[in-house]
């Protein structure tokens, strides 16, 4: 099974400081001191490295909590008990208004 790259695992890596956006890369997207979000295409090589390393730290996180918890758990235990719902949480308190990933996949709905 493989790990769904979408914004609230991959934002949880943003907002936990384990992945960062260049600041050159997060200027070209838009984002401003005062608060406003990198966006970028859902084709734009900054969301696709995002997305693949998503799926790359997700295998790694569950390695982790099974060495930690000293059992087994397949991703879909991790990704639902964990990195998901933390993902959702860390958004929804880091940005209240719409609890929304931080960096922003411009997408008719179809990339999440």
């Amino acid at each position: 099974m493989t790990g769904l790259p979408e914004y609230r695992n991959g934002g949880l890596l943003v907002d936990y400081g384990l992945l960062t956006l260049k600041l050159e890369q997060a200027k070209r997207g838009g984002a401003t001191q005062e608060g406003q979000l990198p966006a970028f295409e859902g084709s734009d090589p900054v969301i696709v490295e995002w997305r693949a390393l998503t799926v790359t730290y997700l295998d790694k996180i569950k390695k982790e909590v099974e060495k930690k918890l000293g059992r087994t758990l397949s991703l879909a235990q991790v990704l639902e008990g964990g990195t998901w719902t933390a993902g959702r949480e860390i958004a929804a308190k880091l940005r209240p208004e719409d609890g929304g990933p931080p960096i922003v996949i411009k997408s008719d709905g179809t990339i999440f």
